[in-house]
């Protein structure tokens, strides 16, 4: 009986108190680690943190033991906004004191770039962080990266956000009684899509850490890089691909697995609409392979259309090593994961690229698939804004024929293409707010334009490699620094979903 009833007190409590303890617990990794390490101090300082929440989370759930519960679609995405805004506060405390050279703030900022899978370079130099607060941080994602992919099919979708807003019938569980049954009840659906996807989550990693160790990377960076292609947060003990000893291996199974930044449909199968379950007839998988294949060929050929060195052509191995460093960066920044390919400086050259920036913004901006760990626009939002821009050129054309739509066009609601229309306003209008903010605060233009891209697309590497020079962000402003944390969370949660908190009817629903 006392096991019975232990689902059902868990359960009870709300998300974001759940979520606390689980981060609470965590910290024993990197606590157990530093302790390996022989860094006592470290090892205190995550340990005490960790005991401390733990402590607090209990006393806390016995003081709201007899309380009615609140877990309705509200509550829940107030969590989630309290999660990525509120609870760095406590993340932060165990890094601030361990790394003790740095401001509260500067911590706070590192870990709300961690939660929201930006993954932005707050100490540039990796040799400044020891390796167990270099594994807090890709930990700190990775469990980010998880709770979105939870999220979106527990509390987005039944909402209608997160690109669920455009689809004809994406909401998860449609179509079976016992998913009907536990739609009306938001915590037995949460407990659902968690024992459902956190295996498949935790698995993934586990495989990509192991064929990285495989392929010859050390312990740390293998399992911190896989821990960050699964999260797209692109966060890495090297400060990057360059020093990994895996090499082309490496990349190549990083590459493979960023596929599931894509669409949903390659890890999951409950936002399926009828018809539509197989990978290859779904447009954001097919629209990302077309990005991915079509604009490396493109820079590729481009060196012949700029007739840069015809000499070089002749060398094949350099020409294959262009075009994997094209194909390998595009994919990585188009999911927001953000690591380039130690061939990319052979791409850029080969290519003739002077503001390879531009290209990199470009691929952040439009983003992943919906329901994934990757930020930005969202795949299944362009292309449902260029079918909408298909139809109304044939109604110029044929300003009189009746179009009944095709099969893709059913996937999306009659008034998804306005509804898309609006959220990539929205977008536009926030990185419009964050930019001048950010200019208003002495950052340069340019810069306040990558750091904003950056923050709200949540592709924190774009920050060195978009630049033409090097943006500090220790060297920002306290009121900069305060507006990126900002922006960081709206692009995690996106601007619809903080614009659905406003909405008074939803309170009421």
């Amino acid at each position: 009986m006392a096991r019975a009833a232990q689902p059902n007190v868990l359960m009870r409590m709300p998300l974001f108190l759940l979520i606390w303890g689980i981060a609470a617990a965590s910290m024993f990794v990197p606590a157990s680690h530093a302790l390996v390490l022989n860094n006592h101090p470290a090892s205190r300082s995550f340990f005490y943190a960790g005991l401390l929440g733990l402590i607090a989370v209990t006393l806390i759930a016995l003081a709201m033991g007899t309380r009615p519960a609140r877990n309705g679609p509200v509550a829940q995405l107030l969590s989630l906004l309290g999660t990525f805004a509120v609870l760095p506060v406590f993340l932060a405390i165990p890094f601030h004191d361990a790394l003790g050279t740095t401001s509260f703030l500067n911590a706070y900022m590192e870990m709300v770039s961690a939660i929201t899978t930006t993954g932005a370079p707050v100490f540039e130099d990796p040799g400044r962080l020891i390796a167990s607060l270099h594994l807090w941080r890709a930990q700190v994602g990775w469990m980010g990266g998880l709770l979105m992919w939870i999220a979106a099919s527990a509390v987005l979708a039944p909402l209608s956000l997160g690109g669920f807003e455009i689809t004809a019938r994406g909401e998860p569980g449609r179509g079976t009684v016992v998913a009907g049954m536990e739609r009306a009840d938001p915590r037995r659906r949460l407990a659902r899509v968690t024992l459902a996807l956190a295996p498949i989550y935790a698995g993934l990693t586990v495989a990509v850490w192991v064929l990285l160790l495989i392929a010859g990377e050390g312990a740390l960076a293998a399992l911190c890089h896989a821990m960050s292609v699964m999260a797209t947060s692109g966060i890495s003990p090297l400060g990057g691909l360059d020093e990994a000893q895996a090499g082309l291996t490496g990349e190549l199974i990083l590459f493979l697995f960023m596929f599931f930044a894509l669409s949903r449909l390659t890890f999951s199968g409950d936002t399926v609409v009828r018809g539509f379950g197989r990978l290859d007839r779904d447009p954001e998988f097919r629209l990302g392979i077309l990005i991915v294949l079509a604009l490396p060929l493109l820079l590729f050929v481009r060196h012949w259309w700029g007739a840069l060195d015809i000499a070089s052509a002749e060398n094949v191995a350099q020409a294959l090593h262009a075009l994997w460093g094209a194909m390998f960066t595009v994919m990585s920044f188009l999911t927001t994961t953000g690591f380039e390919s130690a061939d990319w400086a052979e791409a850029r050259q080969w290519s003739g690229l002077d503001t390879p920036g531009l290209i990199l913004l470009g691929l952040a901006t439009f983003g992943g698939g919906v329901a994934t760990t990757a930020g930005g626009v969202k795949l299944l939002r362009v292309y449902t804004l260029y079918l909408n821009g298909l139809d109304e050129l044939h109604r110029l054309v044929h300003p009189h024929s009746v179009s009944v739509g095709s099969a893709m066009h059913r996937r999306v609601q009659r008034n998804g293409a306005f509804i898309a229309w609006i959220s990539f306003m929205l977008f536009a209008l926030s990185l419009a707010t964050v930019w001048a903010l950010l200019s208003a605060m002495h950052v340069p233009f340019s810069d306040a334009l990558v750091l904003t891209i950056a923050a709200l697309s949540t592709t924190g590497p774009l920050i060195g490699s978009s630049a033409d020079t090097p943006i500090h962000i220790l060297n920002l402003s306290v009121g900069a620094k305060s507006v990126l944390c900002a922006a960081m969370v709206i692009g995690r949660l996106e601007t619809l979903a903080i614009v659905a908190l406003l909405t008074p009817d939803l309170w009421r629903s």
